[in-house]
């Protein structure tokens, strides 16, 4: 699995989003990327009390012949007790690697 650095608008670190890559990791990804976007939304309903936004692009084979929200229900699966607290939102990008990137 390749896993992307985190692209973050802070240099603090966010416990979330190392949460959120061991739930990920059991996708078996070939290439996951993560963005934290929570700095996006300072002062959003969801923000306080520390609740985290996240931007993923997961490329994994179990994803293979399966439409784009099966593959989202996979993924939101793995996270649902961590949704609304300790992460708000959690967009997602996702596809089978024989997709190519588009």
């Amino acid at each position: 699995m390749t896993v992307l650095p985190p692209h973050s608008g802070t240099a603090r670190s966010n416990p979330h989003l190392t949460l959120l890559q061991e739930r990920l990791a059991a996708l078996n990804a070939s290439e996951l990327d993560i963005q934290d976007e929570s700095h996006l939304h300072a002062g959003h309903a969801g923000n306080p009390g520390g609740a985290s936004h996240f931007r993923a692009t997961i490329v994994a084979e179990c994803f293979s012949n399966r439409p784009m929200v099966a593959q989202h229900r996979l993924v939101y699966d793995l996270v649902r007790d961590l949704i609304p607290h300790p992460i708000h939102a959690l967009a997602l990008t996702t596809r089978a690697p024989s997709k190519g990137n588009s």
